[in-house]
């Protein structure tokens, strides 16, 4: 077990030392049981006030203290030599143990002490001591170096600037802001108040309806707007950055990152967009020892695998060029697309000459890449084979093994010039009927898995196979927060904005979502950080783990019943409870240190149950020695004990279908299952547990991605968001009742998660109110009653309230009024069709158990540029909006015909229901333009099913509130028999 003899402290790991030089005998704090405790975690435990031993609970001798501080000094001489079970990388380096910070976050963690606190809690603090202590010596030893050599080793005055700066926003443009939302709730107030207190007797159904309506619109907006209250802006220095990580002549010490690209069905996401996005990830401006390119295949296609081949070849020619010339971006398709002076800035002869060479080779890596695909269009009877003349293990996509490839690395092939290339692995996860296997979370977990197995970097980014880096430099930009001293302890993620390629000029369908981006994201940046999108994101490996913040507060009991508990508890007895407590939390902290698994049988009964519960770690992360150590290593690298000739095996076992059986794997750590927006509840769980974000914007934006266009895609698009978030609203982790009991979410942050997952349900409130102008002209009635001077008053402030709310908030984001107005008309174009339908398909999945699904078809296509734009697919998410654009259009119609017959003095209430008309007509523009399309093709479907709808309903009116006189009955009810004879009809020559 000890090759001394000496036994190691239970707190610190650390040999317990001698009592005295002469007599060589170990020290001993409790004469009871002997329990094994070092001189200075002692002295902690007396200057804290606990004189008793954790063990048996008897008093530590009195004569104990006074030797301590001698009796510890005697350690370095005796020279002992121990050899510890864990093998954690650098933790003496280090000052602490990696893991003694942090604590798992679960419902019902067997890693947490019945009194919430963490269980490393105890550890942090020895570790802590020990680490200052060692700061100590090496500040004397610094006093003996001569001055001559301590002034050749200071560092560069831009070492010593700070990574990043947060940039307020001026008072100028904040404080009105927000006297003008102060403003705003007030009138809201009011007008309320006069609305409620003012029925319409004559239209008391239409006047109720708009009224829960607004009350809706308006808890809406406050969700909204109350996140965006402290909106900042954030720079960094990436000069600073190298100069404190980058020093010449010495190896870099910016830390590593393990990128994450996912991809599934190669026909639908083609490969030479994948292609081009790992290209741009080896050439990255970073270390090449610190970068590895991990790519998922979860569709498990040959394609994939030959495409990764081609662009594995292509990058030994392409990284050296775009890091001699600096190119940007590094991703060629879009490189060379580029319509701006290639040659600005550019002094060196060879680079024409050299850049048309590279355009050359591009296109014929273009060429193979396409034959390639060209090849798999149609899959051969027996499957696919290898060069080698074995069937492709990945022939069946739901029952295959798992699959692991690695290409390039420091063992692999080296660029033209010699120079080593970042590691590049493909990866295909073990799938087999029966098993669960969680689309793209599930994949995203294993690819986890895999880079701790094998390269095990503190840091993870993860991009969509379609989102290129844009910016080289993106990384460092990142880096600037994570290594970052002041602020890096409590950030979980660094996200970046979402910028796209190919979108119209004019932004028909607000693909771009500048006001999330821009407005949104910057005001959660000012709470406790931005919300996970999915994409272009670079995590702390250790948040993914479920660990809380190295900062993570002393936390009460939670739960409600553990708070009876203690109410019911003797109060006479609390000193002695707070110690039980106390004692309870430091033996389950013994139980939880995690040693080398090879190490155990060396150990008596006694000591192995004192040592280590290797049971609740399995449970959590799955029984894979190698990877429970690597989550141990707050500074990444591989195990010191993993055997790297079995790592590929020990990675294979960790992608395998059942290896998260029985785990928290998507429960507590990783990506979280249970909704198709896993980005949104993975960063939700991570705020939960103390964890902060960061928003990074640079001026170059850090990645580019491509959105669909066309109203069908886009549509079908926002339908799968609100689907997640419906979900999340209908599961256990809904941000109304989820992750009270810490209290580390903050109030503006929950807020903002709430209207994340409520927002689908505006759909309801917003299709009836966009359906009342229509009622309210053909019924001649309206919601509002005659108004008075002071109502008069309330409706003109709430308008200009609104008006000025927005002009404000475009000024101090900067964001343009046309993007603005295009997210405006979006939200009621997305809000009565694809949130609608997500609503009853949330509730028929969740509630049911009946998954429906909305397919799109091709109709029409256009080879012009932005030709995607006006290709048109039949989807049933287009009924609604289309009925009620019909029915405002008959009901404006309708309004005037009236007017004409009833004189002028029916002219005035007909302005303002005219005027509520075209404000639904105007918000529902674009999608009139995407339906009709550049030749006005409107398939006819579309127009027969609408035309339907429309006049069965506009004519319903001629019976409830008819404006025709009683001798004209007989006339309209024969037209409407005449209508539902012939549109049947219609639609039966269509089919």
């Amino acid at each position: 077990m000890m090759e001394s003899g000496v036994p190691l402290c239970s707190t610190c790991g650390e040999p317990v030392g001698l009592s005295s030089a002469d007599k060589a005998e170990v020290f001993v704090a409790c004469h009871g049981c002997n329990y094994p405790l070092c001189s200075a975690c002692l002295e902690d435990e007396i200057r804290e006030g606990r004189d008793s031993c954790l063990h048996c609970g008897e008093p530590y001798a009195r004569n104990v203290t006074e030797k301590a501080t001698e009796e510890s000094s005697n350690l370095e001489a005796s020279g002992v030599r121990l050899r510890t079970a864990a093998h954690v990388h650098d933790h003496q380096e280090n000052g602490g143990h990696v893991r003694n910070s942090s604590s798992l976050s679960m419902v019902e963690s067997e890693v947490n002490g019945e009194s919430g606190n963490p269980l490393w809690k105890n550890r942090v603090d020895s570790w802590m001591e020990k680490k200052s202590k060692k700061k100590t010596s090496k500040k004397a030893e610094k006093a003996q170096i001569p001055v001559e050599q301590q002034m050749e080793d200071q560092e560069s005055p831009e070492a010593g600037q700070p990574l990043s700066r947060i940039i307020p926003l001026s008072p100028n443009k904040l404080t009105p802001y927000r006297a003008v939302i102060i403003m705003r709730l007030i009138v809201l107030g009011l007008f309320f108040n006069y609305r409620i207190t003012n029925p319409v007797d004559s239209a008391y159904g239409l006047w109720l309806t708009s009224v829960i309506c607004e009350i809706w619109f308006a808890v809406s907006w406050v969700l909204d707007q109350f996140p965006k209250w402290s909106p900042i802006n954030r720079q960094t220095y990436i000069d600073s950055l190298s100069a404190r990580y980058e020093k010449e002549g010495e190896e870099s010490q910016l830390a590593p990152v393990d990128f994450f690209v996912s991809t599934v069905d190669p026909l639908k996401e083609p490969p030479l967009i994948t292609g081009n996005t790992v290209l741009s990830i080896l050439s990255v401006d970073y270390p090449v020892e610190k970068v590895s390119c991990y790519v998922s295949d979860d569709g498990s296609s040959m394609l994939t695998f030959e495409s990764l081949v081609e662009t594995a070849e292509f990058a030994r020619k392409w990284v050296p060029f775009c890091k001699k010339y600096s190119i940007e971006p590094r991703a060629p398709e879009f490189y060379f697309s580029q319509k701006i002076d290639y040659l600005k800035d550019k002094i060196q002869p060879s680079f024409v000459k050299e850049r048309r060479a590279m355009k050359r080779d591009y296109d014929e890596y273009k060429v193979r890449i396409n034959a390639l695909v060209a090849k798999a269009q149609k899959t051969p009877e027996e499957g696919w084979i290898m060069q080698d003349g074995t069937p492709w293990p990945g022939n069946n996509p739901r029952d295959h093994p798992g699959m692991i490839q690695v290409f390039l690395g420091h063992s692999g092939a080296h660029d033209i010039e010699g120079n080593e290339l970042p590691r590049l692995v493909y990866v295909s996860r073990e799938k087999r009927p029966g098993y669960q296997h969680h689309k793209k979370a599930g994949a995203m977990n294993a690819l986890v898995r895999v880079s701790a197995i094998l390269t095990n970097a503190p840091y993870i980014l993860n991009l969509d196979c379609d989102h290129y880096i844009n910016n080289s430099k993106a990384v460092r930009e990142a880096m600037c927060f994570m290594m970052d001293p002041e602020i890096c302890r409590d950030v979980c993620y660094v996200q970046f904005p979402q910028r796209f390629d190919g979108i119209d000029r004019s932004d028909r369908y607000a693909n771009r979502n500048i006001v999330f981006f821009d407005v949104n994201m910057k005001g959660l940046d000012g709470i406790q950080g931005p919300v996970y999108v999915g994409t272009g994101c670079v995590f702390n490996r250790q948040a993914m783990y479920g660990y809380g913040p190295p900062s993570l507060p002393v936390l009460p009991k939670s739960s409600f019943c553990s708070s009876c508990c203690c109410c019911c508890r003797r109060s006479k007895k609390a000193p002695d409870d707070q110690n039980d407590v106390y004692r309870d939390a430091r033996r389950e902290d013994l139980d939880s240190a995690i040693f080398n698994l090879k190490e155990i049988d060396n150990y008596d009964e006694y000591e192995r149950s004192q040592l280590i519960s290797q049971t609740s770690f399995e449970k959590t992360f799955g029984q894979s020695s190698v990877f429970i150590e690597s989550t141990l290593m707050e500074n990444g690298g591989v195990p010191e004990s993993a055997n790297p000739s079995t790592l590929i095996n020990e990675a294979i076992h960790v992608i395998s279908c059942g290896y998260e059986e029985k785990t928290q794997w998507g429960k507590e750590i990783g990506w979280i299952y249970g909704s198709v927006t896993e980005d949104i509840l993975t960063g939700f769980k991570m705020h939960c547990r103390g964890w902060r974000s960061i928003y990074c914007m640079p001026s170059r934006p850090a990645f580019k991605g491509s959105a669909p266009i066309n109203l069908s895609d886009r549509l079908h698009q926002v339908l799968r968001w609100a689907l997640g978030s419906v979900e999340i609203f209908l599961s256990r982790h809904c941000p109304l009742w989820y992750g009270y009991g810490g209290g580390r979410l903050k109030w503006l942050q929950r807020l903002a998660y709430i209207n994340t997952i409520v927002y689908p349900f505006t759909s309801l409130p917003l299709i009836a109110y966009c359906s009342l102008p229509a009622i309210c002209l053909l019924t001649g009635k309206f919601i509002i009653p005659t108004l008075s001077n002071i109502a008069s008053v309330w409706f003109l402030g709430l308008f200009i309230s609104i008006i000025l709310t927005s002009v404000l908030e475009l000024r101090w984001s900067g964001v343009g009024i046309e993007d603005w107005w295009r997210n405006e008309q979006f939200w009621v174009i997305g809000g009565v069709s694809a949130h609608l339908f997500a609503v009853f398909q949330g509730f028929l999945k969740m509630l049911a158990g009946i998954d429906t699904n909305f397919t799109v078809t091709a109709k029409a296509t256009d080879d012009t540029e932005f030709g995607e734009l006006y290709l048109f697919k039949w989807t049933t998410v287009l009924i609604p909006p289309t009925t009620i654009l019909v029915v405002n259009f008959v009901g404006v119609v309708a309004g005037f015909s009236d007017a004409l017959n009833s004189g002028y003095e029916s002219w005035g209430p007909l302005f303002g229901k005219v005027f509520f008309a075209l404000w639904v007509i105007l918000h529902l523009y674009p999608f009139l333009k995407g339906l009709m399309g550049r030749q006005n093709r409107t398939p006819t479907i579309v127009v027969l099913w609408s035309v339907l709808l429309a006049s069965v309903f506009s004519l319903l009116w001629v019976k409830i509130d008819p404006f025709i006189r009683l001798g004209q009955d007989k006339v309209a009810e024969l037209c409407f028999h005449q209508l539902l004879s012939f549109l049947p009809e219609r639609m039966g020559l269509q089919r």
